[in-house]
């Protein structure tokens, strides 16, 4: 592919998997109560909701979403209320570092949270839709520059994530009092209702 373009995605792709949302605030989460190592099963069921919404994007289903206004809100309030639903279980954890009845203590828990969360936002697919094809030559072979752009995207976005674990991991020291649990507890509930809130409120 063009080098040019592949350097323009590589810039912006950097700015947007930085950007905190659902993804990031669960690695976030899971690195403080887990540790880094432990949150590698929460990327890997992300990464796999990825890969099917990438999958589903490719097969026309983010121009079916952009034609249907009415599934794109139906679906965008799902994933809405899910997020407000994880903020709820986080904020009510109290002093509590793990998430009461959160179910995420086993490896498979982990990776079906990170997989449901990845899929709980129905934008993803309008990404892989929209922001994608931009970057593709359309005089040079599309195969190959789709695996370098998608290849790019899940260097770029396991970094992060790994960033955001590791993050979380090294705050686990710093919450050694209860008041402190549950200062962090609080922000994660705020911050996991502040996300689903702009998603259902988000216009395309």
């Amino acid at each position: 592919m063009r080098f040019d373009l592949w350097l323009a995605f590589i810039a912006t792709t950097l700015l947007i998997s930085a950007t905190p949302g659902p993804n990031m605030l669960l690695m976030l989460s899971h690195g403080t109560r887990y540790g880094w190592k432990a949150t590698t099963s929460t990327m890997a069921g992300a990464f796999t909701g990825l890969g099917i919404l990438f999958t589903a994007s490719a097969f026309g289903l983010a121009a079916i979403l952009a034609a249907s206004a009415t599934l794109f809100f139906v679906l965008k309030l799902i994933g809405a209320a899910y997020l407000v639903y994880l903020g709820w279980q986080s904020w009510k954890a109290g002093s509590e570092l793990a998430l009461p009845k959160a179910n995420s203590d086993t490896a498979s828990s982990r990776y079906r949270l990170g997989l449901t969360v990845a899929l709980s936002n129905p934008k993803a697919i309008l990404f892989a839709g929209a922001f994608l094809p931009q970057f593709v030559d359309p005089h040079l072979p599309q195969q190959q520059q789709w695996i370098v752009l998608l290849a790019t995207f899940f260097v770029i976005e396991s970094s992060w994530q790994v960033a955001y674990a590791a993050g979380g991991a090294k705050l686990a020291a710093w919450l050694a009092s209860p008041s402190r649990v549950k200062m962090f507890n609080r922000g994660c509930g705020g911050a996991f209702f502040a996300v689903g809130g702009l998603l259902a409120f988000a216009r395309r």
